[in-house]
């Protein structure tokens, strides 16, 4: 076992008793001191101890100050430390046993033969791994997610009830928009981190502002990992939101006045995809490209004649409601008959794309950007990859051309989801929001249903309530009222307006980052086909939410 040890002067006594019962067991210790008994500041010796066990280069850690208590409450304000101040045999074998504790804290005040008695107590004893232990640990690690605000509340009273707020409907409610999910710990951590307060004009290597080593250290790993995940050449990670990844890309190769080939925004593209409501729509000749009434899938025939008869210079494949496997070779195909360039705007596939359970963009365009939130389970940012060639055009581009100070701290959580989506554990994870995704499909289908396209490859889908005599806007609140949140949508040759829709998206991304699978996709589909039966039922929703809730507290947000 890998321990380090440390105390105050009040402590040093035991702790030189302990090094050397230590060294006669074969231990690996690290001494953090002090070695001496003039007066020390014991949260100096705790904090260090602490941080050794959280970056996992100890496995435990035993501190001892005269009475064990300012070394206890220091070390237990570190996530992942669970000190015990153990003054009798009996707490050190429960506090291992109960509460697998990694870090010993004694009281130098307690005889010599009692200390080494505890410390034999504590690293002999295994932790017992019974369910209510392994349960309540689990409880203690999260604390509800309030520990992380803690301080807020006394600074801010106000905004503190919001994030209060925002906590409790995540746990009782089931989150079904598709653009949204539900990031780590490690990611909250990072894009809340000091990292917020540097000025970081530029690249790495080149900034206006001194000082930037830390944060230069935090964006190429973010540009490193962003490559490595999936397979790019390039990567400019600065990008505030996917729009202005977006905008980084047509101002770097286009002019105001281009012709753009894209999805229209009320067959399931996106604003940035030339809205006349937005800069693309406004800045651009944009010509919409659109489903096919039949199947209320691309048709990549028609499609290709739209562009032999256009010929844009840049064609955008990519959409924020079509529920279908892109056809990212056929786009190439298409975009090089007519000598066009291909962007694709991954922004809702991104985390499937990564996982591998939906084809990548990146060999077949000359530019993939997205955002890093959403099926990515990041920050919400942007991002974009391309080819090398174009490296140096997208990035000044973006900096100066569109944005100036980058936002390091999400930068430093975008390389935080990079590295999670690389492990094999987030592979699973998007394989089973497709899964999850089909499963919902197939049991509002089975319900009477009509879903646009006839169902799902991706993580979402769109379903035509106005066949069953609902409006989007109508059957969104009714839901929202039982306890499950999605949104109203327009779908293809929608004949209501955007506020009112004729249909409601749904994604899994959240549900199936807390664990939710195929069963609970049925039971949360039945829960919908109910809802919207009769959506005037107050009651009925006033049972759905309640049972929501209990199956939520089953599935903790991370």
């Amino acid at each position: 076992m890998n321990l380090v040890i440390a105390c105050d002067h009040g402590g040093l006594s035991a702790k030189n008793a302990i090094s050397a019962f230590l060294a006669s067991r074969g231990c690996t210790v690290t001494d953090l001191g002090t070695d001496t008994e003039a007066a020390v500041d014991y949260a100096d010796f705790a904090v260090q101890a602490a941080e050794t066990v959280t970056e996992g280069k100890a496995d435990a850690a035993i501190l001892i100050c005269k009475t064990g208590i300012g070394m206890s409450l220091t070390a237990n304000r570190f996530a992942g430390v669970r000190a015990a101040l153990c003054v009798s045999v009996e707490a050190a074998q429960k506090a291992r046993a109960h509460n697998d504790s990694n870090v010993l804290v004694l009281a130098g005040s307690v005889s010599e033969e009692e200390t080494l008695a505890i410390v034999r107590t504590f690293l002999d004893t295994p932790f017992s791994g019974e369910p209510r232990h392994v349960r309540r640990i689990a409880k203690l690690e999260r604390a509800e997610r309030l520990a992380e605000v803690s301080f807020l509340a006394a600074a801010d009273p106000e905004i503190h009830a919001t994030v209060l707020a925002q906590i409790a409907q995540e746990d009782s409610t089931v989150n079904l928009i598709a653009s949204e999910n539900t990031v780590t710990r490690a990611v909250r951590e990072a894009s809340g981190s000091v990292l917020t307060n540097k000025y970081a004009e530029g690249y790495p290597g080149k900034r206006w502002y001194s000082g930037c080593i830390p944060v230069d250290t935090a964006e190429q790993l973010a540009i490193a990992r962003a490559k490595q995940l999936f397979g790019a050449d390039h990567a400019n990670v600065q990008p505030h939101c996917g729009s202005a990844a977006n905008m980084g890309v047509y101002f770097a190769v286009l002019k105001p006045g281009d012709t753009i080939l894209s999805m229209s925004l009320d067959q399931g593209g996106h604003l940035t995809h030339g809205s006349p409501v937005n800069f693309s729509g406004q800045l651009f000749n944009i010509v919409p490209y659109r489903v096919s009434r039949e199947t209320e899938a691309l048709d990549y025939d028609a499609l290709e004649a739209l562009a032999k008869e256009t010929k844009p210079k840049l064609i955008v494949a990519g959409a924020s409601a079509y529920p279908r496997t892109l056809d990212f070779p056929r786009f190439r195909a298409i975009a090089d008959a007519v000598g066009a360039m291909l962007m694709v705007d991954m922004a809702h596939i991104a985390g499937l794309v990564a996982g591998g359970a939906h084809p990548s963009p990146v060999p077949y365009a000359e530019f993939v950007t997205t955002t890093t939130h959403k099926t990515l389970r990041g920050p919400r940012g942007g991002l974009i990859l391309c080819r090398e060639e174009f490296a140096k055009a997208i990035d000044k581009t973006v900096f100066p051309g569109l944005q100036g100070g980058p936002l390091e701290n999400i930068i430093a959580a975008k390389a935080v989801c990079f590295r999670e989506a690389l492990s094999p554990s987030f592979k699973a994870y998007a394989q089973q929001v497709v899964a999850n995704s089909k499963a919902l499909a197939a049991t509002l289908a089975a319900r009477g249903f009509h879903l646009v396209s006839g169902g799902t490859d991706n993580h979402l889908m769109l379903v035509n309530v106005a066949r069953n005599g609902l409006t989007g806007k109508d059957a969104a609140a009714a839901l929202d009222a039982a306890g499950i949140i999605c949104n109203k949508n327009t779908i293809p040759f929608d004949t209501n307006s955007p506020f009112v829709t004729s249909g409601i998206r749904i994604g899994t991304a959240s549900v199936t980052t807390r664990g939710m699978k195929e069963a609970e996709m049925a039971t949360i589909g039945n829960w919908i086909a109910d809802i919207l039966a009769d959506i005037t039922n107050t009651a009925k929703q006033e049972t759905v939410c309640a049972e929501v809730a209990t199956l939520t507290a089953q599935f903790l947000v991370p």
